[in-house]
């Protein structure tokens, strides 16, 4: 570096300083990713860097099926195996984004395409009116990392280590907002039901889904309320939304920054990892493969009401067992893997953190954005749906409570997760 004397320009562009690039110039110097691995190295590992990348071939399957208008049934399984795929890579690109923008902004990274699939599939869902898809996958994807993946886990662990240790304030206070949004679920479904017995419904509280309310009503009146009423559940729905969304940006900040200490395991003795692809590669791929989804999302919920009629499989079921698998199936498979490997830490925060996500996040997501769009989607589900979640969310405050974990606790998740399945298949 030279020496500065009174000769020295205090600004650019003064004696011989040297003139600042171009926009141009400057927007080649990122593209290019000095010092980072190639585009074409980027996106060979991006599409070659794992065997599940096979069931891409499914994609123009999902599009061909479409445009050709195929039996309902191929219609719907070749998007359902097509977004699996693609929801790993949309993983896969937001960690290669991440190794390289810091801890902040890759916790906003992660906080926004964590759960990409469920947000895709339910502006897809909503947009299309199909409102119940809406609620009851949304609701499937909280269920199925609460009892299927962190049960999984916990099981998997279990077998390979006698118990498990993990942060108990961490995982505490990720199970008290997962408790507090779950009670604003549950808000909803007391107005409903205390105003559903004062219209004088008969047998209000006990009907357990919205289309069995409304067969036996008026068809003038929405959700069974009065025009007052469900304009009142439109109120608390989307003021709770809002609320729901400030606690989740209070829960990052908490996180990543204020008690970021409280979400590190103990043992940091790995090397750090490298990045396989550029800056530019990973986003233009994040980018990609998220407009590849919301049309395979697209052509998905597009065929559930017909592959539901034809082939006599209940929509709650669809919503609440098969599409959550859709969209978990990467996150499963890797919070099992951490589990094994004995890293507790991560496993809790990749079941009870997508959850949290889900639910203090994409819900109230979705509410607004159906209020924009008029589609009066709310944060009424049906009393069936309310004490499942309810209960689900109270086994895990139960099992989670003592830091530890074992194969026991596993196969309790699990086993009230098939029960669910039943419940939903039978209903």
């Amino acid at each position: 570096m030279a020496t500065a004397t009174d000769r020295t320009p205090l600004l650019e562009n003064g004696n011989g300083a040297e003139p600042p690039k171009p926009f141009y110039r400057r927007l080649a110097t990122t593209l290019s990713a000095e010092g980072q691995p190639s585009w074409w190295q980027s996106y060979k590992f991006f599409f070659f860097g794992s065997y599940v990348n096979v069931l891409l071939l499914f994609v123009p399957l999902s599009f061909l099926s479409h445009f050709l208008d195929w039996d309902a049934a191929l219609r719907f399984s070749f998007s359902f195996v097509a977004i699996m795929p693609l929801a790993a890579l949309l993983g896969t690109a937001t960690d290669q984004l991440s190794l390289k923008l810091g801890q902040t902004l890759s916790g906003l990274l992660n906080a926004s395409f964590g759960n990409a699939v469920e947000i895709i599939v339910g502006i897809a869902a909503l947009l299309q009116g199909e409102l119940r898809i809406v609620q009851t996958s949304l609701l499937g994807s909280i269920l199925s990392n609460l009892l299927l993946v962190l049960g999984c886990s916990f099981l998997a662990g279990g077998l390979t280590v006698r118990e498990s240790n993990f942060q108990v304030t961490a995982a505490q206070a990720s199970s008290s907002l997962m408790t507090l949004t779950c009670i604003t679920l549950v808000i909803p479904a007391a107005y409903h039901s205390a105003k559903a017995h004062t219209g004088g419904l008969e047998g209000g509280a006990n009907l357990t889904s919205i289309p069995a309310i409304i067969s036996q009503l008026d068809p003038k009146l929405e959700l069974g309320l009065d025009a007052g009423s469900a304009h009142g559940l439109k109120i608390i729905s989307r003021g709770t939304a809002i609320l729901l969304l400030f606690v989740y940006v209070a829960y990052l900040i908490f996180q990543l920054k204020t008690h970021a200490y409280l979400y590190v395991a103990e043992a940091q003795d790995e090397e750090e990892e490298e990045p396989k692809m550029s800056v530019p590669a990973a986003g233009s791929a994040l980018l990609l493969v998220t407009l590849i989804t919301s049309f395979c999302a697209d052509y998905l919920v597009g065929s559930i009401e017909e592959t539901a009629e034809r082939y006599s499989i209940p929509k709650p079921f669809i919503g609440l067992i098969l599409l959550p698998i859709v969209a978990n199936a990467a996150e499963h498979v890797t919070s099992v893997w951490m589990a094994m490997k004995n890293k507790m830490e991560l496993t809790i925060g990749i079941c009870v953190g997508s959850s949290i996500q889900i639910a203090a996040f994409v819900v109230p997501l979705l509410v607004i954005v159906g209020w924009i769009t008029h589609h009066d989607l709310t944060l009424f589900f049906a009393d069936f749906e309310t004490i499942v979640l309810f209960v689900s969310v109270l086994l895990v405050n139960f099992l989670i409570q003592d830091g530890k974990s074992n194969y026991m606790e596993g196969l309790m998740l699990v086993t009230l997760y098939l029960v669910i399945a039943l419940a939903f298949w039978v209903s």
